[in-house]
């Protein structure tokens, strides 16, 4: 059994900061964001090989909402079941439009539940014309927060599995122990101790190449395990996971068959399975917590590790605007080479 994940302090932050990205304007370089990386290979047996880092791989991180394909892996064990459209919200951080509210509804319906059941914390919808919609007509509400059908599927478990859905957010609630146990069997280890998320659900605290070699689980997965239904659901429904112009959904669009998730404060963390049917892994976190940086070194990892994005494709590329016009870019710094991508 993996040694349990310590909480993230600032003295690993430090050790763990290098150069990610550089932005730049008419010419000048204005901003420089660290970060830190971890590109991993699972091959078929199972080993986990590094690949390629940045800063400190082992970074002990919050990974936040990129752990949210692994909630729902652990849902699937519990015996829920669900069509791939409301699997997808599932492991969503969405927008909040129409079409993802709808799905949240059908999904809570399907256990007998109701958005009343939710104890996720109000918010306006992230999409800003779903948000100014929102905020004239009702204000915050459960069902329109980022985390809506996270949440559903955390009460379809326990209802799934026979446990009282009042009180799933305890971090000692049966739901969020299964949940626990399968962050680290996937990710190779996970915390002792949890945060409190945004959204008021257990934060599960990974190292960074774990949450890497998680990714590269559920790209590698086989068909018809609970870790290939959640990556063919998300892959497939690029749009459901995060909405209209989100950064999210623009990296799966932008090359089919990538999985990707997101999190708060910085984390992204993506999978690619191979011709060979092993699995590329990739996750970073910009240190500062920062949207800017976030695109451009998740594709410089992916890159390094034998994935075909493009620098300049959508999501992964920033353009630095100056009276409304790009001035000037956000560019990838070079990751450390550890291991042969192509020949690994």
């Amino acid at each position: 059994m993996p040694e349990p994940v310590a909480l993230p302090t600032t003295r690993h932050l430090l050790a763990a900061a290098a150069p990610g990205a550089v932005t730049t304007r008419s010419g000048a370089a204005e901003c420089l964001h660290h970060a830190a990386g971890a590109a991993v290979l699972v091959g078929g047996e199972g080993s986990v090989r590094l690949l390629a880092a940045l800063g400190d791989p082992s970074l002990p991180v919050l990974p936040r909402s990129s752990l949210k394909p692994l909630h729902a892996v652990a849902l699937l064990g519990l015996g829920v079941d669900l069509p791939e459209d409301e699997l997808a919200l599932v492991c969503a951080s969405h927008s909040g439009e129409p079409a993802h509210l709808d799905g949240v509804r059908r999904l809570l319906a399907r256990s007998g539940l109701s958005p009343d059941d939710l104890e996720n914390t109000p918010d306006l919808p992230l999409d800003p014309e779903a948000g100014a919609r929102a905020r004239s007509e009702r204000g915050p509400t459960r069902l329109a927060q980022n985390c809506s059908g996270n949440h559903a599927g955390m009460l379809a478990g326990a209802v799934a599995a026979g446990w009282p859905p009042p009180g799933y957010t305890a971090v000692d609630h049966p739901v969020q122990r299964a949940i626990a146990a399968t962050v680290g069997r996937l990710a190779d280890g996970v915390g002792d101790e949890a945060a409190v998320d945004g959204c008021g659900a257990p934060a599960f605290v990974t190292s960074l190449d774990g949450l890497a070699a998680a990714f590269a689980r559920l790209a590698a997965a086989g068909d018809g395990t609970p870790e290939a239904r959640v990556r063919d659901a998300v892959v497939g429904n690029p749009w459901l996971v995060g909405g209209t112009a989100r950064r999210v959904t623009r990296m799966m669009e932008s090359l089919p068959g990538l999985l990707v998730k997101d999190g708060a404060d910085g984390v992204v963390a993506a999978g690619w399975r191979r011709p060979d049917g092993s699995g590329v892994g990739v996750a970073v976190k910009v240190l500062d917590g920062g949207d800017r940086g976030r695109g451009v070194c998740l594709g410089e990892g992916l890159r390094t590790a034998g994935v075909p994005v493009r620098s300049d494709a959508p999501g992964f590329s920033d353009d630095v605007l100056g009276h409304g016009r790009p001035v000037g870019e956000v560019l990838a710094l070079p990751w450390r080479v550890v291991g042969d991508a192509r020949g690994a």
